[in-house]
């Protein structure tokens, strides 16, 4: 699948590696991905992305997914569900980041007993990875670009999903930004 990716979607899977190594986990999330994809310029995404969502709105959205992180990826959906079977996630967190440390539900940190040092990607990534093929062979697209990664995580649900949505990037708005001439695709993307 990979030597359909255009070069900038090699580069938003390259992004998402060094943001999972930044972040001392050994597993490459949906939430790098998007990551990586919000430090593209000049492709198709990167394009998408500063229309729908402008630089200075992009703190918000890394808070929501810091947020996110922080509850153990529990969308605000599953938080919701939990609170009307009368489960206060806010409140589980702050007792196990009292006994365990800040971040502690964020996430897999490195295990260097264990661990080859080499990242994997987690289901979710790799279905994102495999929707963003789909999402290209829907459009009749003869490569993957990262066009079609961003329009894949605004698919798969979830935390990522969310964010991107509260910040108006969903699947139609992309879609409509992305759908355009192939002459609008810039040099490069």
């Amino acid at each position: 699948m990979f030597e359909r990716f255009t070069q900038a979607a090699r580069a938003v899977v390259k992004g998402a590696v060094e943001h999972a190594e930044r972040d001392g986990t050994k597993t490459v999330t949906k939430e790098h991905l998007l990551l990586a994809l919000l430090d593209r310029q000049d492709t198709r995404a990167a394009a998408a992305l500063r229309t729908l969502c402008p630089p200075d709105r992009r703190p918000s959205l890394t808070a929501a997914l810091a947020a996110a992180r922080r509850r153990a990826g529990l969308s605000r959906a599953d938080t919701q569900a939990l609170a009307d079977l009368g489960i206060d996630v806010g409140a589980i967190v702050d007792r196990v980041e009292e006994a365990h440390g800040a971040g502690a539900l964020a996430g897999d940190r490195k295990d260097p007993g264990w661990w080859s040092g080499r990242q994997t990607f987690s289901r979710e990534a790799k279905t994102v990875l495999e929707k963003s093929l789909r999402v290209a062979l829907a459009r009749k697209d003869r490569e993957i670009g990262d066009e079609h990664i961003l329009l894949a995580l605004t698919m798969t649900g979830g935390v990522v999903a969310e964010a991107l949505a509260d910040h108006g990037v969903t699947y139609t708005a992309v879609d409509t930004l992305v759908t355009g001439p192939k002459a609008q695709v810039i040099p490069g993307g």
